[in-house]
C-alpha cells in the first residue's frame, strides 16, 4: 500500500503524525478534554444498567405490563442503533464539542425526568431521551480521542474504556443500596443524572476550542464504509462480540441457577464476570496499540472463550470460577472492538463513520443473541443447544477478527478502490 508522505502513519499507533505544535491546543485545554472524555464515558451505561436491579420495583411502581417491561429491556438496542447512526451526520452540523454536550443533556434531564415519570409510556420515552445520549456518546468518544490524543490513542481509549466499564459497574451495583437507603426506586435512578451534571462542565469549558464542524478528514457515510471488506469485518466482529456479552449478561446466572447454583452465588458470578472488564480496559487498548498486528489478540479472546464454554459445558459448577474468569478474560474482544475504530482509520471523521456503522448495526446485531439464546433454551430444554449457539458466534468473532486484526486504514482502502470520502455529500 502507498500514501502520500503527508499521510503516512506509524502502523503500530495507527495515529497520523502529529500536528505541528502551533495547532495544538494549550495543555490546559487537553486535561479538560482528557478529563472530559472520562467523565463522558463514565455516564454512557448508566441509563441501561441501573433499570435491571429494581426492574420489578419500576414496573410495579408504574404498572408497567409485560410487554411494556420487554419493550423497557429491548429500548437499549433500538436506541442504540438508531441514535448511534446519526451521530456522524449530526456532529458535522454541530461539531463533535457541541453534539457530545448536547449528548449528555440529553442524557441528564432523561435520566432525571424519567425518575419522576408518572406512568410507563412516558417513562419509556424518556428512557429513550437518555438512551439517544448515551447511543451519540458511544460514537463520538472515539473520534474525539482521534482528533485530539492521535499520539495516544491506547492511552486514552484505557480512559474512556475503563470509565464505561466503572459507570457500568456503578450503576448495576449501588442502585438497590440506593433504592434500600433512601425507600425510593424513583431517587435510585434520578441520582444518576448528577454525574451527567458533572460530566457536561468540562465540554462547556472547551466550547470555544472546537476545531472545527465536522472535525478532521471529509464526510464519510454508511455507503462508503460498507463498500469496503473493513467496515464490513468492523461491523461483524462488534455484532458478535455484542451478542456474546449480552448473552452472558442476560442468561449467565440463570443458567447457573439451573444447574442448581443458589442465587446468591450466581449473581455474585455474574457480578465478577462484569467486573473483570474493569481490569481488561486497563491493560488492553495500550498493548493493541503498539503493536500493527492484533490477530495474536483476537485468537487468544476466543481460545479463553472457548475454554470457557467447554467448561460450562462439562462441569458448570465444580470449576465455575475459573470459567468465570476465562469467560471473562475472552470479553476482552469488547476493548478491541472499540479501539479498532480508531486503529483502522486515519482522520476522526473517518473513526466516527467506521463507530457509528459498527455499534449502530453491531448492536441490533447483538440485541438479537439473548432472543435466540433463550429461544434455543426453551426448544431444547436444557442449556448444550444455547452454549452451542455461543461457541459458533466465537468461531464467527475469531474468523472475523483474523481479519480485521490486520494492519491497515479506512481512508486508504476507499482511496484505492477511487470511492474518495467527498464522492457522497450527504454522508450515506
Amino acid at each position: 500500500m502507498s500514501v502520500g508522505p503527508a499521510s503516512r502513519t506509524s502502523v503500530t499507533s495507527g495515529s497520523p503524525a502529529a500536528p505541528p505544535a502551533a495547532a495544538r491546543p494549550p495543555r490546559t485545554v487537553l486535561l479538560l478534554l482528557a478529563a472530559g472524555i472520562a467523565l463522558a464515558a463514565l455516564n454512557l451505561r448508566t441509563a441501561i444498567t441501573s433499570v435491571g436491579p429494581v426492574l420489578d420495583e419500576v414496573t410495579a411502581g408504574l404498572g408497567m405490563s409485560a410487554v411494556g417491561a420487554g419493550a423497557l429491556t429491548t429500548l437499549p438496542v433500538l436506541c442504540f442503533a438508531l441514535f448511534g447512526g446519526l451521530a456522524p451526520a449530526l456532529a458535522r452540523r454541530l461539531g463533535e464539542h457541541r453534539l457530545l454536550l448536547c449528548a449528555l443533556t440529553a442524557l441528564t434531564a432523561g435520566l432525571a425526568a424519567r425518575a419522576v415519570a408518572p406512568e410507563p409510556w412516558t417513562f419509556l420515552a424518556l428512557s429513550a431521551l437518555a438512551l439517544s445520549g448515551g447511543a451519540v456518546g458511544n460514537v463520538i468518544l472515539p473520534a474525539l480521542v482521534k482528533e485530539h490524543f492521535p499520539e495516544r490513542v491506547g492511552l486514552m481509549t484505557t480512559v474512556y474504556t475503563t470509565a464505561l466499564a466503572l459507570g457500568t459497574t456503578i450503576a448495576a451495583a449501588a442502585t438497590v443500596p440506593l433504592e434500600q437507603s433512601t425507600g425510593e426506586w424513583r431517587a435510585a435512578l434520578g441520582a444518576y443524572a448528577l454525574f451527567g451534571v458533572v460530566a457536561a462542565v468540562p465540554w462547556l469549558l472547551v466550547l470555544r476550542h472546537e476545531p472545527g464542524r465536522g472535525g478532521s478528514g471529509r464526510a464519510l457515510g454508511f455507503r462508503q464504509v460498507l463498500s469496503t471488506g473493513l467496515g464490513w469485518q468492523c461491523l461483524l466482529y462488534f455484532g458478535t462480540q455484542s451478542s456474546v456479552a449480552y448473552i452472558m449478561f442476560g442468561w449467565y446466572a440463570q443458567m447457573l441457577r439451573d444447574q442448581g447454583m443458589d442465587a446468591q452465588t450466581a449473581g455474585l458470578a455474574l457480578s465478577y464476570l462484569t467486573v473483570l472488564g474493569i481490569p481488561m480496559s486497563l491493560l488492553l487498548p495500550t498493548l493493541l496499540t503498539r503493536t500493527g498486528d492484533q490477530r495474536p489478540f483476537v485468537a487468544g479472546f476466543a481460545a479463553f472463550y472457548l475454554a470457557g464454554l467447554v467448561g460450562l459445558w462439562f462441569a458448570p459448577l465444580s470449576g465455575v470460577w475459573v470459567w468465570t474468569t476465562f469467560v471473562g478474560v475472552g470479553m476482552g474482544s469488547f476493548v478491541f472492538a472499540l479501539t479498532a475504530f480508531a486503529l483502522r482509520t486515519r482522520t476522526g471523521a473517518g473513526t466516527a463513520a467506521l463507530s457509528a456503522c459498527g455499534q449502530s448495526l453491531g448492536y441490533l446485531m447483538g440485541g438479537s443473541g439473548p432472543f435466540l439464546f433463550g429461544l434455543l433454551h426453551e426448544v431444547s430444554g436444557g442449556w448444550h443447544a444455547p452454549l452451542l449457539l455461543l461457541a459458533a458466534l466465537v468461531v464467527v468473532n475469531l474468523g472475523v477478527g483474523l481479519l480485521l486484526g490486520r494492519p491497515r486504514y479506512l481512508e486508504d482502502v476507499l482511496a484505492e478502490r477511487g470511492l474518495t470520502p467527498a464522492a457522497s455529500p450527504d454522508g450515506r
